[in-house]
């Protein structure tokens, strides 16, 4: 997986599917006239990728040098897009190159995750599940569950899931995959089968300091029990997310419409005892 370092692009697994932003933002000022080889490699150096990636684009490509050179440009610039938010920008460039370089699984990685950004989730999951294929890495199948929930195909969703457990993935990985079929099985009004899969995954365990999976497994809980009409269950879950991370997603909200006012994280304690007889002058 390709994760970013400021504007240095690096190998290794990232924690989250998708790159730390540029701290700064620098406008993409295009030249007029057709680039050339010394404009090119002057972007690569500006930002680069990593040497294995290079390497790997330049091996699978057929045609001249100079073309071979175009491809790793074009890349860079689409890891440079990506980090920048431009997702559409990001999806032609990385396109151009995964249409010229099937094979390279960064390449799908890259134009899968910018697809899936700019939500268009056919593409998406081409490019993830060639990546899947290609890698045998399951982080981003949860991604390819939620584009085949875009599309409803729900038998495509539960396959999908079966696969990635099968290739035993991490926690982290299991409970994205966990909540995206639960909401799969709550878009179909199968709200017991939902609640099912989250609780077995640990989502009803109470913890004082949950983990970031443990927060949005509480949340898409909530929700279920929203969606399904238990208002009290759906309260108690809301009430966990609100107290672990008082600005997480849109739970406050939900919980105040609901009918509940959170009660605030770490509330100061009475230190001194409170007699409970009034002092008598």
């Amino acid at each position: 997986m390709m994760r970013s370092e400021g504007e240095q692009l690096t190998s290794g697994r990232a924690k989250s599917a998708v790159p730390t932003p540029l701290a700064a933002w620098v406008p993409d000022e295009r030249p007029k006239a057709p680039a050339t080889k010394n404009d090119l490699a002057s972007r690569a150096d500006r930002y680069s990728l990593p040497g294995d990636v290079q390497a790997e684009v330049r091996k699978a490509f057929e045609g001249s040098s100079y073309q071979r050179e175009k491809m790793v440009t074009f890349l860079t610039r689409a890891a440079e897009a990506y980090d920048r938010h431009r997702y559409e920008e990001a999806l032609r460039l990385a396109k151009t190159v995964a249409d010229a370089t099937p094979g390279v699984a960064p390449v799908r990685e890259l134009a899968g995750l910018a697809a899936y950004r700019a939500e268009r989730f056919g593409m998406a999951r081409g490019h993830l599940r060639a990546y899947f294929d290609l890698t045998g890495d399951a982080a981003h199948l949860p991604a390819v569950m939620d584009c085949e929930r875009a599309g409803r195909r729900f038998r495509a969703v539960e396959k999908t899931y079966e696969e990635l457990v099968a290739s035993e993935p991490t926690a982290e990985i299991l409970a994205e995959a966990r909540i995206v079929f639960a909401g799969s099985l709550g878009d179909q009004g199968k709200y017991a089968e939902a609640i099912d899969v989250l609780i077995k995954g640990g989502a009803a365990k109470a913890l004082r300091n949950p983990s970031y999976r443990h927060v949005r497994m509480w949340y898409a809980l909530a929700d279920i029990y929203d969606r399904s009409g238990d208002a009290a269950m759906a309260r108690e879950y809301f009430t966990r997310v609100v107290l672990a991370d008082a600005e997480a997603y849109d739970a406050a909200q939900r919980l105040e419409d609901l009918g509940t006012i959170a009660v605030r994280k770490n509330r100061k304690r009475r230190t001194t005892p409170v007699s409970k007889k009034k002092n008598v002058d």
